[in-house]
């Protein structure tokens, strides 16, 4: 260890309180803070520090005078195309996955911190039926997208899954994986790799030590991704693979549709290099972000950067200006890919902050844990490569369709574990419905297609059934059907008892319906 070389470049960069420990620490704590400190680059990280409380100067300022409508030509949407438009995009997206041009990336760096876990969101079990977690809903849909492609080309073809962890996170998802055997994909189609990290800064531009031999390190965000592709060669692979188009979008979405080959054949259609999913933003005030223009560059512009009087905006017909809410759902090629994570483009990307209670080394050589915010935490968004965009596409989809986050405890107001149980549940059992299946009680008596709301029957207005509370636990598995195809001939005509699950395992052939499932498990 070239300590006194380490005390020089810290004395030059104004970090010397990163050794203020050194001596009191034994041997292996020395040489685990020497390693972590030597691969830190402190100009650039002090760099970004200025630049931070710059941007933080200005975060109240407002942009409005700089945003423009998304031009007709780049949109779409499924409820404004027809049957026949949404076949062949569908059509063209399944020959992309049937010849192996197609891949799926995952932004799962993040820990579940808010859902108060102490392990990564896509092993979190909303409590479904099924008691399948997001990666096990994930996994399967990707093997029934291969099935379905496969019909179509007549090919054998795979979709890698490359899943960007974190430090944090790496570890236990490689585990699990592992211990569900990959969910009946193939072992090398799963590629971890993680994303960097960045030092927490205290608002006097000091690096926050965690510990007297660990600086307090945070995700450098999911815009750490093209950073992350160049360092793991992620890049390479896919080219090596054959694949061209890349579909990259967040784990907590328990409604996301793995390489959704009708966002794809949209996208191609378009010739799009990049591609977002938007939902449509019907109340100015929702805290989302809208993808727009902004000075003729494609952007993501979040809530807070614009004033009420321009989310408020309408058209002609009634819909907000900015209306399209960006989900985190994207689309981009192979050459776009690499464009943006070269370093001089990557470089361009700016950091976003967030103040932070940071805990941190006392005086005392103690932990202490703030109350309030002491420092920030910088990090990057995957959507800022959009302005690189010349060719872009928006393809709106249906909120309850498309759209079912997982951020919080079931706690919070939204975004919870069922909220997203909800929204599958309640898809799931639109797909029996349009399958042409009657749902009834158990003494024969038919039930309404539509359930009571919640604050119908409260207040009386719907009379409550036995049935009412297990009435929208429906669910189909992604092995039996991707998005609600291919159910007519096992459904059609049929009177179902819910709760109801339709159930199929990776090697199974058919699939099997399990109706009327009591509290304990067994049918009645």
């Amino acid at each position: 260890m070239d300590i006194d070389f380490l005390k020089s470049q810290l004395e030059d960069h104004d970090q010397s309180q990163l050794l203020w420990y050194w001596e009191s620490l034994d041997k292996d704590s020395q040489e685990k803070l020497y390693n972590e400190l030597k691969h830190l680059e402190f100009s650039n990280i002090n760099g970004y520090f200025k630049q931070a409380m710059e941007d933080l100067k200005h975060a109240s300022d407002k942009i409005d005078n700089l945003l423009q409508p998304l031009p007709t030509e780049v949109c779409g949407s499924v409820t404004g195309s027809s049957p026949e438009e949404l076949k062949e995009y569908n059509r063209i997206g399944l020959e992309e996955v049937g010849n192996n041009r197609v891949a799926v990336l995952l932004l799962a760096g993040g820990q579940g911190t808010r859902l108060g876990v102490p392990y990564p969101k896509g092993m979190y079990n909303v409590g479904l039926p099924s008691k399948k977690t997001l990666y096990q809903l994930q996994a399967e849909r990707l093997l029934k997208l291969e099935r379905l492609a496969k019909q179509q080309t007549g090919k054998h073809c795979t979709i890698p899954w490359y899943i960007m962890t974190s430090e944090h996170t790496k570890q236990a998802t490689d585990d699990y994986f592992k211990q569900h055997n990959y969910f009946g994909l193939e072992k090398e189609n799963i590629i971890l790799f993680e994303q960097g990290l960045l030092p927490c800064i205290g608002f006097d531009g000091k690096i926050i030590l965690a510990n007297k031999d660990k600086v307090a390190l945070a995700p450098d965000g999911n815009g750490g991704l093209y950073r992350a592709l160049r360092k793991w060669n992620i890049l390479e692979d896919m080219e090596k693979r054959g694949v061209t188009n890349i579909h990259v979008y967040c784990v907590d979405n328990i409604l996301v549709k793995m390489a959704d080959p009708v966002f794809i054949g949209f996208c191609r259609t378009k010739k799009a290099e990049c591609g977002a999913k938007a939902v449509e933003k019907t109340v100015p005030t929702e805290a989302v972000g809208v993808v727009c223009k902004v000075e003729g560059h494609y952007q993501v512009v979040e809530y807070s950067e614009i004033t009420v009087e321009t989310a408020e905006l309408r058209r002609d017909n009634g819909q907000l200006t900015f209306n399209a809410g960006n989900i985190c759902n994207h689309y981009f090629t192979l050459d776009f890919l690499k464009h943006v994570s070269q370093v001089e483009q990557e470089n361009q990307l700016k950091h976003h902050v967030a103040k932070k209670k940071i805990p941190f080394v006392g005086d005392d050589q103690q932990i202490v844990k703030p109350t309030e915010p002491n420092g920030i935490k910088m990090e990057k968004f995957v959507f800022d490569v959009f302005h690189f965009a010349k060719n872009f596409a928006v393809w709106e989809v249906l909120r309850e369709d498309e759209f079912a986050p997982l951020k919080n405890a079931d706690t919070a107001a939204k975004d919870t574990p069922t909220t997203c149980r909800e929204a599958l549940l309640s898809l799931h059992h639109r797909y029996m419905l349009d399958a042409g299946s009657k749902f009834i009680h158990s003494d024969g008596s038919s039930l309404s297609d539509i359930p009571c709301a919640k604050k119908a029957k409260e207040s009386g207005d719907c009379q409550k059934s036995e049935n009412d509370d297990q009435f929208n636990k429906c669910e189909v598995s992604p092995l039996v059907s991707y998005a609600g195809e291919g159910l007519e001939d096992l459904l059609s005509g049929k009177k179902l008892v819910p709760p109801v699950q339709i159930v199929m395992g990776p090697s199974d052939i058919t699939p099997s319906i399990i109706q009327n499932v009591t509290a304990n498990g067994t049918t009645n």
